[in-house]
């Protein structure tokens, strides 16, 4: 009879304590031809009963942002894990997701979406083919005596442009698994699970551009770095146009006067 008094009593102390605890980390890339990724993190929490009011107030609250939650959370989770030094994240979105409750507290989804550059390198194999190459150094997952690890309850995916074939990847993903042939011709998403080390993580993949892209992409080229000078010519050529204009209307007032 005591211990099971005593039983009741800590779940009950347990229940009126306020916490939270992250249960999983999925974060995906969404690799671009122009060497950025777009990330998509999803950090999955566990928020104690005692901490249910707190976190409906503050997810509706105006103003909150990234520091907030992480002061809030009390985690180290709570942060950009694909970073890179030279150039800071842009179009970065953090949501808040509903707290689903399961009667002695509640589970919710916070969503960060962000842009990252330069997180791939390439280089020109041959006529319209493009060689990708992962910067492993944008990781910013928890450090080992061994370098970068994935995290318990962690999933690491990056899928890769339309047409890509992977041709290089170390450690080998958890998902999907090798065709027949030992390669990965079809797939254009790879996961990799808790405890993966990164520490010497390569992937890189092979881009074939079509003629059409080919002809685009030279010109976007060729917009990008004369665009000023673009403008500048066509603006000279309005205002010559307008000039001639004027001096042909004069020109004509002229002649039908003397006339």
């Amino acid at each position: 009879m005591l211990l099971s008094t005593a039983a009741l009593m800590l779940l009950f102390l347990g229940s009126m304590s306020a916490y939270y605890n992250v249960t999983y980390l999925n974060t995906t890339l969404i690799l671009n031809k122009n060497q950025s990724a777009q990330v998509i993190e999803n950090i999955g929490i566990y928020v104690s009963n005692a901490s249910v009011s707190q976190y409906i107030a503050s997810r509706g609250a105006f103003g909150l942002g990234l520091a907030d939650w992480q002061r809030l959370i009390s985690s180290t989770e709570i942060v950009e894990h694909i970073v890179n030094a030279g150039h800071s994240p842009y179009d970065f979105k953090f949501l808040p997701g509903p707290l689903s409750n399961i009667g002695n507290g509640g589970y919710a989804i916070l969503t960060m979406n962000y842009y990252v550059n330069n997180v791939t390198t390439v280089k020109n194999i041959a006529p319209r083919k493009f060689e990708y190459t992962f910067n492993n150094s944008v990781f910013n997952f928890e450090n080992t005596a061994s370098g970068q690890v994935l995290p318990a309850n962690t999933k690491l995916n990056l899928i890769t442009p339309a047409g890509a074939h992977a041709v290089s990847l170390y450690p080998l993903p958890d998902s999907p698994p090798p065709n027949f042939l030992g390669n990965y011709t079809n797939a254009t998403e790879f996961s990799w699970y808790t405890e993966e080390p990164l520490s010497k993580f390569s992937f890189s993949y092979i881009v074939s551009e079509s003629l059409q892209d080919e002809v685009v992409a030279y010109f976007s080229r060729l917009y990008d770095a004369y665009s000023g000078q673009m403008y500048a010519i066509l603006i000279i050529a309005v205002v010559l146009i307008l000039v001639y204009l004027y001096l042909k209307s004069g020109s004509g007032s002229v002649f039908e006067a003397r006339r």
